[in-house]
């Protein structure tokens, strides 16, 4: 029998979760079965149980993909000097997720933000999902608190507060503008860069600065 090589295995697990996260967005995690993964990926039972035992594995398996997606922009953002500024960086990190994941729901309205709500709300019944989540954060977290203190070693933010506390603060206003998409529509992230680059400004007296 033909050896199935790891570029076809790694294809079909990608096919895998690019359906199912379209379904979960789509319907919802509790509205969406296994059939309705079958029948998106137009796959059998066998094959996509050889790669996922059920939903809760699945949705797993995306938050800890996209958490790393972020985690590694983060890192390399990280390594420069000196990094781009928050605002730069907030919104091109969130834009290349959002885009990454453009699939859209039946509305034809962009469906990663709503699915990535679901999943936090989901995270109070299913501690094993909680569980991904709070290990991506974590590691998200630090590399923004890395790129925080490039910040304050080049002198471009005060460094009498902890990093970590601005990394948390840059978080947030990613996850607010998340939910903000979620619950009203689709904002182009430039609507977040100007947020950030006008908090910034204060305290600048000078026009464009």
């Amino acid at each position: 029998m033909a050896r199935v090589s790891q570029e076809h295995l790694d294809a079909r697990r990608r096919q895998i979760l690019d359906g199912a996260a379209l379904c979960f967005a789509r319907n919802g995690f509790h509205a969406t079965s296994m059939q309705d993964v079958l029948k998106e990926v137009d796959l059998s039972a066998g094959a996509v149980y050889r790669y996922f035992s059920g939903k809760e594995e699945l949705i797993g398996a995306i938050v800890a993909e996209v958490m790393g997606e972020v985690r590694a922009a983060f890192e390399e953002a990280a390594r420069q000097s000196p990094p781009p500024p928050p605002d730069v960086l907030v919104a091109t990190v969130l834009g290349r997720t959002l885009e990454a994941r453009g699939f859209l729901g039946a509305d034809g309205q962009p469906a990663f933000p709503r699915l990535v709500v679901q999943v936090w709300t989901e995270t109070a019944r299913n501690e094993e999902l909680a569980a991904v989540l709070r290990e991506g954060y974590d590691a998200v977290r630090a590399a923004w608190t890395a790129v925080v203190r490039a910040y304050q070693r080049d002198g471009a933010m005060r460094d009498d507060l902890p990093a970590d506390d601005v990394a948390r603060t840059m978080i947030a206003a990613a996850q607010g503008f998340i939910v903000q998409q979620s619950l009203f529509g689709p904002v182009p992230v430039e609507v977040l860069r100007n947020g950030l680059r006008a908090l910034m400004s204060m305290g600048r007296t000078s026009k464009g600065s």
